[in-house]
């Protein structure tokens, strides 16, 4: 199985505590069945400037949000709402934190970008465009 390796040279990412700590013990407990997407995740997590609700700043990604993104590479534009993995549907637009772009995702300000490894373990440039944040749009 080909390793992820998760890039150095990363944006600031920013998180609501409690969400932090929510996202940490899913993380930990799926690390079993999904070793490498948690791994990732965790590691996010780790280097994540904590604040409270009020003081997140815009555009920032968040469960439940709504992200418009796109690849670099290829161009291609998506919108994806971020989700816990039992609400998870990609038919529907919905990718679960426990994915490797859910996990890339997070904490993401609009305008910003990240080199981000995809399931097949090859880098994609993401380019955040808006984020709209839960029960919003």
């Amino acid at each position: 199985m080909e390793q992820h390796t998760v890039p150095t040279d990363r944006p600031a990412i920013h998180l609501v505590a409690a969400e932090c700590n929510a996202l940490s013990e899913l993380a930990l407990s799926a690390e079993h069945r999904h070793p490498q997407s948690s791994a990732m995740l965790l590691t996010e997590l780790d280097r994540a400037q904590l604040c409270e609700p009020g003081d997140l700043p815009e555009q920032t990604v968040a469960m439940n949000s709504r992200i418009d993104f796109i690849d670099e590479g290829t161009g291609a534009r998506r919108t994806v709402q971020l989700v816990y993995p039992r609400d998870a549907d990609i038919a529907a637009g919905r990718v679960s934190i426990l994915t490797p772009i859910g996990a890339g995702l997070i904490g993401m300000t609009a305008g910003s970008s990240i080199r981000w490894p995809d399931r097949d373990g090859r880098d994609r440039m993401l380019r955040i465009v808006s984020v709209t944040p839960p029960g919003e749009g």
